[in-house]
């Protein structure tokens, strides 16, 4: 099969897209055709081992596992002996064990993993969308965020933004985004209450108070947003901030039961998945696709991503036809 492999961490010039046997699926497994699948700011770190203190786990001088990708979407092609959820030529999205896997014609996981059958009329790109909407929810279950709480999401216009915006109105928040000019109008369309353009005017400054602030995108930090937050407000962080402070103070925090800070650990399971499926149903949840790339081009993906100024998500087409995509041109 064809997958894209790294053999060594560096840049996306270290990524070739060769052919690599094909995973066989175990008992408990089903093995998947990926039809579309992401590159997102968790392969572009994984890709450099960054930040450094993962190596030990990811692989001290060469990465242990070599096809990247988290995201995926396709076809159930076939199954395990004891495998009871799912048949051949069911539809299925989710996200790999440990993101890995996904950027190939064919990944093998285990049935009870964070799988569920796709939503009912939807095409394979519009619902790779589960690791943003993974790290949004975790964030916003952390908080505790309830109908009559306020939330300023900072970054809302990438892929984790764009869920967070939508999952914080389904929880029934006031909803706060912080974007640039060009994304002020898709911020207002998934539902935002209010919408800062940070690129006129200092969001830091505005006077206004928030029971939670996300910085869904890493690039503000907790002393910078303190005057946003009420007294009893909690600042979040999807990065580990300059001198990795987030962290930090999220244990200080807790240390002194200020609750100021908070850093949750990722955790994805089958119940995410399948809560995920039923907002896309329901209408409740969409993606935001900038860009489509074929697999032979996930390079120049990867280079896109690293940009720092995609919009949503951006798809990887690896089998032809079925997941088509509209795109949101970034300006």
């Amino acid at each position: 099969m064809r997958a894209s492999v790294n053999e060594r961490y560096g840049s996306p010039d270290s990524l070739a897209v060769r052919d690599i046997p094909t995973p066989q699926p175990a008992d408990d497994e089903i093995q998947v055709k990926v039809y579309a699948t992401t590159v997102g700011r968790t392969d572009t770190c994984a890709l450099r081992a960054h930040p450094f203190f993962v190596r030990p786990v990811t692989g001290l001088l060469r990465p242990k596992r070599k096809v990247l990708g988290l995201d995926f979407a396709g076809t159930v092609e076939s199954v395990g002996l004891s495998v009871t959820r799912f048949t051949p030529g069911d539809r299925v999205f989710g996200l790999t064990p440990g993101g890995y896997g996904a950027h190939a014609e064919l990944v093998c996981l285990p049935e009870d993993g964070p799988i569920a059958r796709m939503p009912e009329g939807r095409r394979f790109d519009e619902v790779v969308l589960c690791e943003g909407a993974w790290y949004a929810n975790m964030y916003l279950k952390k908080f505790g965020l309830q109908p009559g709480h306020s939330i300023l999401i900072y970054g809302a216009s990438g892929a984790i933004g764009t869920a967070a915006v939508q999952l914080a109105k389904f929880y029934g928040a006031a909803v706060t985004a912080v974007v640039a000019t060009p994304y002020l109008d898709l911020a207002a369309d998934l539902g935002a209450d209010d919408v800062i353009d940070y690129t006129a005017t200092d969001f830091t400054q505005s006077g206004a108070l928030y029971d939670f602030v996300l910085d869904a995108v890493g690039k503000t930090s907790y002393f910078a947003c303190r005057p946003l937050l009420k007294p009893t407000g909690v600042f979040a962080a999807t990065d580990l901030g300059p001198w990795w402070q987030n962290i930090v103070l999220a244990l200080w925090s807790s240390i002194t039961r200020s609750g100021r800070v908070v850093f949750p650990t990722p955790r994805a399971n089958r119940a995410l998945v399948e809560f995920l499926r039923d907002l896309i149903e329901a209408n409740e949840l969409r993606a935001v696709v900038d860009r489509t790339y074929s697999l032979e081009d996930i390079a120049d993906a990867y280079r896109y991503v690293e940009t720092q100024r995609k919009t949503g998500i951006v798809v990887i087409d690896v089998a032809p036809g079925p997941s088509k995509s509209y795109a949101i041109q970034p300006s």
